[in-house]
């Protein structure tokens, strides 16, 4: 995917986050379902613990 330049993303943008995978093998997902490509993953006991955004 190449870099886009400043101010060229869409004004919105729809982000999701899941634990996928089973055991040991979980992992957490996080994607911005706008943009393809636009994804990153990680084993689920490295994700770090996050505050709850209202």
């Amino acid at each position: 995917m190449a870099a886009s330049e400043p101010g060229s993303f869409p004004d919105e943008h729809d982000v999701v986050a899941s634990v996928d995978g089973e055991g040991s093998a979980q992992e957490y997902v996080i994607a911005d379902i706008t943009e393809d490509g636009a994804w990153l993953s990680m084993q689920a006991e490295d994700a770090p613990d996050l505050p709850a955004w209202r």
